[in-house]
């Protein structure tokens, strides 16, 4: 993701300024210029950046300061501030209920990913445990029912269109209905968009929205426009009612920092933000966790949600158990490959840990890791249950692994580096011995924190800030059950 340039910017000058020796007004300055060149080069509009240094000075007067005050923590806090406020509109969007039918309407220029957008909100609500549906009322643009036909047939959405009706007002109303119906909770309507803002895209908009009467209008916007979003994001706030708006292509492009303070500008809450093209490419905008990640603070509450998302709870405490019993199997290993799989990209996973960062991964080697973990996936799908349920590395005997090689159609090499890498894991995990790291009151002890970074790898225990900041991450999780969850959800990674 391209904001991981602009969050790395901010970061190592934010580092620079920690490490001088005394913290003066030249060191600030020098800090404060390299902040507005990232902004800058983020496409963020002069004037924001501007506003955004002034409003530092005036909160920290180094000569104000009493003797023994902590100068690096009030400028970076007060950074933090700033970059919230300049993202932040202060007014919250609507929020769908379940169990009564929603109806959102989909706005937005012509290629600003609209359609796709349609059917990461819908497969992210039908995770949370709505019954989503979409209408197509894109009557304008050639392909546009295929394209969503298609999309929510691979999400197993319901939807609704016509190649026949040429009247999108029409197909609105009979979707709405053909779906209030079935009792849908989350009705999705997609309407035309254009390659410019003309009279006659406002005027169908109007239409449609007088015939549904939806409950929120979300308004899509590409993030690759940078500081013009301001425009366009106004001009359709004062035409169409836009109460909420979804920014897209934020992993492509160096103008998403741009994009999203100028939506902010126009006082349109940014709900979503895009970061790919697949459907779980989608992620909440909620404004302080993302400067948070900004600043390589991460973001532990997020990061749990997300892994309660993928693994349901009765999984998690089933997975705790088998390995406090020491029963670190393939079959295990298979799992969580899955749902690192699921998880998104492993830069976001990064970025969500304090101390981390998405530039970590660098570029490519996302991809090879990915590969690889599906490499590995194929060849335990050529083993045998007896074989994934064993915890004995020497049931792989050498004609085993011939014949797991010859059926998954990998080279004997390959079988060979998997079960390394399994025997590698299996014997970290039976060096941290699960169950007596997080007791029953879920408070680790300081033995047990220090037999964690002896088995955890020095780049990672280093990235982390050492052993006080190890205790400071377990002390953000909150002990207990949240400990269980980031040790168990991070494990396949390890």
């Amino acid at each position: 993701m391209v904001l991981a340039e602009l969050g790395g910017s901010i970061s190592r000058a934010l580092a620079r300024m920690s490490s001088a020796t005394v913290v003066d007004e030249s060191v600030l300055r020098e800090c404060l210029n390299e902040i507005a060149r990232a902004l800058m080069q983020s496409d963020v509009r002069f004037k924001t950046v501007c506003d955004l240094q002034a409003n530092i000075r005036k909160t920290v007067n180094l000569e104000a300061l009493a003797a023994g005050t902590n100068k690096r923590r009030i400028i970076e806090t007060s950074v933090g501030k700033e970059l919230c406020k300049m993202l932040d509109t202060g007014k919250p969007a609507f929020v769908p209920k379940k169990g009564k039918p929603n109806v959102v309407m989909f706005v937005g220029l012509q290629g600003s990913g609209k359609t796709t957008t349609c059917t990461k909100y819908a497969h992210y609500h039908q995770r949370k445990g709505f019954k989503p549906s979409l209408v197509c009322a894109d009557t304008f643009r050639a392909g546009a029912f295929d394209q969503l036909k298609q999309n929510a047939t691979k999400a197993k959405i319901p939807f609704y269109g016509s190649y026949m009706e040429s009247d999108p007002v029409k197909i609105a109303v009979e979707g709405l209905e053909k779906f209030r119906q079935e009792k849908s909770d989350l009705i999705i309507i997609d309407t035309s968009g254009r390659h410019m803002q003309e009279a006659a895209l406002f005027e169908e908009m109007r239409q449609v929205a007088e015939a549904t009467k939806p409950d929120l209008v979300i308004f899509v916007m590409d993030g690759s426009i940078g500081q013009a979003a301001f425009d366009q994001a106004q001009a359709f706030k004062q035409s169409a009612s836009v109460g909420a708006v979804i920014v897209t292509k934020l992993d492509g492009h160096a103008k998403g920092g741009g994009a999203l303070s100028a939506v902010a500008a126009t006082k349109s809450p940014v709900i979503f933000i895009g970061t790919g093209e697949h459907i779980d490419d989608f992620d909440v905008f909620n404004v302080e966790p993302f400067v948070a990640r900004l600043l390589g603070r991460g973001d532990l509450p997020g990061l749990i949600d997300k892994m309660e998302s993928i693994v349901p709870a009765d999984q998690q405490s089933e997975l705790v158990a088998k390995l406090s019993e020491g029963a670190f199997t393939l079959r295990l290993l298979y799992e969580q490959f899955q749902n690192l799989l699921k998880m998104g990209p492993m830069s976001q996973i990064f970025s969500m840990l304090p101390g981390f960062s998405s530039e970590l991964m660098p570029k490519g080697q996302e991809k090879q890791s990915k590969e690889k973990f599906k490499r590995y996936m194929t060849i335990m799908d050529s083993m045998t249950p007896a074989e994934l349920d064993s915890t004995n590395p020497k049931l792989m005997t050498e004609s085993r692994i011939i014949r797991v090689a010859r059926g998954s159609g990998r080279k004997v090499k390959d079988v060979m580096e998997m079960l390394e890498e399994y025997k590698r894991l299996a014997k970290m995990w039976s060096k941290l011995n699960v169950s007596k790291l997080i007791p029953p009151n879920g408070k680790m002890s300081a033995q047990a924190i220090q037999k964690m970074l002896k088995v955890m790898p020095p780049q990672v225990v280093q990235q982390m800030g050492g052993k006080s900041g190890l205790e400071a991450l377990l002390k953000q999780l909150g002990g207990g059950k949240d400990t269980s969850k980031m040790l168990a959800g991070m494990r396949g990674g390890a």
